[in-house]
């Protein structure tokens, strides 16, 4: 009897741990798809609200997406212990927020796609105080409200994403860029930021990314490259690929200096085919076929230089007739000298007038004797 109820209990272990072991792939498929030999784990359209806590550890690829997580906490994948997690998709996921160390936890991550999220609040220290080792960053259509976008700036120019080599920005309202937004991404070589209703480029620098190969700035608002621009794209020694296409160029005197760019560069994909915008006149011209008699620019318009000769004018005017009234007054020194001592003998004789008569409305002797006399 005791062997036997030592091999009901052997039997009754052996089973619980066979249910145990296959309850595990099991609870993996019923939220996500789950491959161990490619090293993938898929969680498409799942209605997540979180990540999910029972992620193999060899997961290597990581497809969040399609969910309705909200926020992404601190420590999201802290628990997880992933430490080969290289690519991590949560594109499309209702996400509002990321905060502060939630992506901390992954030494691995070298790719990570945040598109299609409708963010309000991204921490600069989403990725911890020891930064990330990510190489690639996207967040198409993910930067609709303008706080992100500061907050994205603050946290690249903190240096935290110093290896990240591509960048897209693609699909945003950004209008304008923070000044030194990418100065301090030395390793990046790929930079999108088309169709995101950008106006101009004047106070963005590139400064420093002495590594980029590919700039694609097409499908925005532009309508002018301004020749400091310019001449920070002919300092990057390997950029070869600028996409300029389709954006809304105004063809008067300040776009000669980008006419002149398009002709000598061939970093520029499909020049041929830029077009102008306005004005009427010159609608549908190609840029490449402008010369100086389409934009009758014979005295060049630079509207901060005039002012600046005007400020001159006027100083040299304004010093002119301050020293004309120098030197009338020196000139007519005596003169003026007389007259100041008439006006002041009249002054005085007008105070002692005054004085006299509070003299005697104030002595009631004299104020009789006057009486007397009057009569």
């Amino acid at each position: 009897m005791p062997g036997r109820g030592a091999l009901c209990l052997g039997l009754l272990l052996h089973v619980l741990l066979g249910c145990r072991s296959a309850q595990q792939p099991d609870s993996c498929l019923s939220l996500c798809e789950c491959s161990e030999p490619a090293k993938t784990v898929k969680c498409v359209n799942r209605n997540l609200t979180a990540v999910p806590p029972d992620l193999p550890s060899y997961v290597r690829n990581l497809f969040i997406t399609g969910n309705r997580l909200a926020r992404l906490p601190a420590g999201a994948f802290s628990a997880q212990r992933l430490p080969d997690l290289s690519a991590l998709n949560l594109s499309g996921n209702h996400l509002r927020a990321v905060e502060a160390g939630a992506l901390a936890a992954l030494p691995a991550l070298r790719q990570l796609d945040l598109s299609g999220n409708p963010l309000v609040s991204l921490s600069p220290q989403a990725f911890g105080e020891g930064g990330s080792p990510l190489e690639e960053l996207a967040l198409r259509g993910a930067l609709r409200d303008h706080s992100v976008l500061l907050s994205l700036a603050t946290m690249l120019q903190s240096g935290s994403l110093r290896n990240l080599s591509r960048l897209e920005l693609a699909d945003n309202g950004l209008l304008l860029v923070p000044a030194s937004m990418f100065t301090a991404l030395l390793a990046l070589r790929q930079l999108d930021l088309s169709n995101s209703s950008l106006v101009g480029l004047r106070n963005v620098s590139f400064q420093g990314l002495g590594g980029l190969q590919s700039l694609n700035l097409s499908d925005n608002s532009l309508g002018v490259l301004r020749n400091g621009t310019l001449a920070q794209f002919r300092s990057l020694p390997t950029l070869r690929r600028v996409g300029l296409g389709r954006n809304a160029w105004v063809c008067d005197c300040a776009v000669e200096d980008l006419v002149a760019w398009l002709k000598e560069s061939d970093q520029v994909e499909g020049k041929e085919a830029l077009t102008c915008a306005y004005p009427d006149k010159m609608l549908g011209k190609a840029l490449l076929k402008i010369n100086g008699s389409d934009l009758n620019c014979s005295v060049p318009v630079d509207l901060p230089s005039q002012l600046q000769t005007s400020y001159v004018f006027l100083g040299i005017v304004l010093a002119l007739i301050g020293a004309i009234f120098l030197l009338v007054l020196y000139l007519n020194r005596k003169g003026i000298k007389k007259w100041m001592h008439n006006i002041r003998d009249a002054c005085r004789d007008h105070m002692e007038g005054y004085h006299y008569r509070y003299e005697i409305n104030a002595d009631p002797r004299l104020t009789n004797l006057s009486s007397n006399s009057d009569v």
